[in-house]
């Protein structure tokens, strides 16, 4: 049956970084981010500072909205600022060094399909890009323009269509809107009794339309991995009408409409809303942490538990560089973060089960049975903890350590098992010579997985480099295409779930057959005439 939800709760009395990543008030300050660059060589000896937009040179808007559309429609300069960009680490370094690209000219928050709509019409008669835009956390270029093939550039932020707008708990369903943000979804459904399940790092800066346009990855590491395991039907206005699919449990009728909009990243249409199933909210939960002296051990035990029947909801294994840098291990182990949940039975039995087959793969664990898993020994509690903590805390770390003129980024991959020692041993190696060779000073390169299946992994790497003054998107750019380079030489996906953009597009052109690159050109042709809907991203 179809009930009521709470109203939206999307505003906060924090203030977000327009410049970086989260909250203002949790961005370290100068202090921390010297201690933090000091742990590098060839850093700053004093932190940039902070940016202002008040710095930065903002002509007037380009064009002027019609009456009809202009409470839609905002031209404030701070505003525009904080939708030029996303979050990756040259977005942090371009805002850092006054050059943050493009500021669109307008940004427009539509409340509804037929706003959306008319926005978009407004927009191709006068030759203005729009940006679809939900909480701004891409870090693969995918919310900015780039060029200047259009007169001006709008921002279309989806954020005012922020409703649960209707939960059917007896088939575990709900019809939400694109713009809605994480917590905010969680919050509608948790009188319910329900949840989406679908956390990615970004999940309090980021939004259901943003997932499904990216096919974004959530953070459990096996089962439903992606936001696509959730679609029952889409809701997309595009240029040339508006697309709603059926809701349906599953259907064999020729290609899915869906899966033509999940992962086009707003070059196709504008997601506006979608149907996506729930479960109930866990209540059993227990988590372990085990150590692995030899990292090749570590990935048989990983290869085997995703091929058991024990879908643990996290198996994450961090190499000994990540798990020292997130303080889950000092003596140069590699750590396997083992976790498990149901809704309506105890995980103890499946934990002592992973965990017993992760010590037949040379694991050490010293944890002992408990009601409702083991209770992990005081150093698998601060493993697990402390694994948590430095997760959530790293994005803003990222960020200190680029006022300190060092490239701190990461980028993630998959790729079936048999590649997959191979995959990370050269791009340990490749990536870490490139540095050498453009910086003159050693860096680090880490490797954790995050997300496992019976026939692959995703690894996902850390790199933290020296910069050059002035000069440090050039260096990523060279690490950035080295990386690249592995990926293609393994026939490992260019991005398993940061979403193409701009900055993944050369790989992305190399990785998908031409026939399928010719079938995208004539929908992109079909679908949007005009050539306004986020230009550069996926095709031209």
């Amino acid at each position: 049956m179809a009930g009521t939800t709470p109203q939206p709760t999307q505003s906060t009395s924090r203030t977000r970084s327009w410049w970086g990543w989260g909250w203002t008030d949790a961005h370290p300050d100068d202090a921390e981010c010297t201690a933090i660059g000091a742990l590098l060589p060839g850093t700053l000896s004093h932190p940039l500072p902070v940016p202002r937009v008040r710095d930065l040179a903002i002509a007037g808007p380009a064009v002027e909205p019609p009456p009809s559309l202009a409470h839609l429609v905002a031209a404030d300069p701070a505003d525009r600022a904080a939708h030029a960009m996303g979050k990756a680490y040259r977005d942090v370094v371009r805002a850092l060094r006054g050059r943050p690209g493009r500021i669109p000219d307008l940004v427009a928050r539509p409340t509804d399909d037929q706003e959306v709509a008319d926005l978009l019409d407004w927009a191709g008669e006068r030759q203005v890009a729009v940006v679809p835009y939900g909480g701004g956390s891409s870090v693969s270029g995918g919310v900015e323009y780039r060029g200047d093939a259009h007169r001006a550039v709008m921002s279309l932020d989806l954020t005012a269509m922020g409703r649960v707008l209707e939960v059917d708990t007896q088939g575990r369903a709900a019809r939400i809107q694109a713009g809605t943000l994480g917590p905010s979804l969680e919050d509608q459904l948790r009188p319910h009794g329900l949840t989406l399940r679908h956390f990615p790092q970004s999940f309090e800066f980021s939004t259901l339309g943003g997932w499904l346009a990216t096919r974004a990855g959530g953070h459990y590491a096996t089962g439903r991995t992606h936001i696509d395991d959730f679609v029952q039907s889409l809701r997309v206005v595009t240029p040339a009408g508006t697309s709603s699919s059926w809701r349906l449990p599953a259907s064999g009728a020729g290609p899915s409409p869906d899966r033509l909009f999940l992962g086009s990243e707003g070059a196709l249409g504008v997601i506006t809303e979608a149907w996506v199933r729930l479960q109930e909210r866990p209540r059993h939960k227990a988590s372990a942490a085990v150590a692995f002296t030899d990292f090749q051990d570590a990935l048989g035990a990983v290869r085997a538990l995703a091929q058991s029947d024990l879908s643990p909801a996290n198996c994450r294994l961090l190499d000994s560089g990540e798990a020292a840098l997130s303080g889950a291990a000092h003596d140069g182990s590699s750590v396997l973060v083992l976790g498990f949940e149901s809704a309506d039975e105890p995980v103890a039995a499946r934990l002592e089960r992973a965990v017993a087959l992760a010590r037949s793969h040379g694991g050490r664990y010293g944890g002992t049975g408990g009601a409702d898993g083991p209770q992990e020994s005081p150093d698998g509690d601060a493993a697990v903890s402390a694994w948590r903590s430095a997760f959530l805390r790293m994005p803003y770390l990222r960020d200190g350590l680029a006022r300190m003129g060092a490239v701190a980024e990461t980028f993630e991959t998959a790729a079936t098992w048999d590649r997959i020692p191979g995959l990370i041993e050269e791009v340990r190696r490749e990536v870490g010579e490139a540095a050498v060779k453009a910086t003159g000073f050693p860096a680090t390169v880490n490797c954790r997985l995050t997300h496992v299946y019976p026939d692959g992994a995703a690894p996902y790497f850390t790199v933290l480099a020296a910069g050059r003054a002035g000069d440090e998107v050039a260096v990523w750019d060279d690490l950035k295409a080295v990386a690249s380079e592995v990926l293609h030489r393994h026939r490992a996906t260019i991005t398993h779930h940061h979403a193409v953009g701009r900055d993944h597009r050369p790989g992305y052109d190399r990785q998908r057959p031409e026939p399928f690159a010719l079938a995208l050109r004539a929908v992109k042709g079909a679908l949007d005439p005009r050539g306004i809907l986020n230009p550069g991203v996926l095709v031209d």
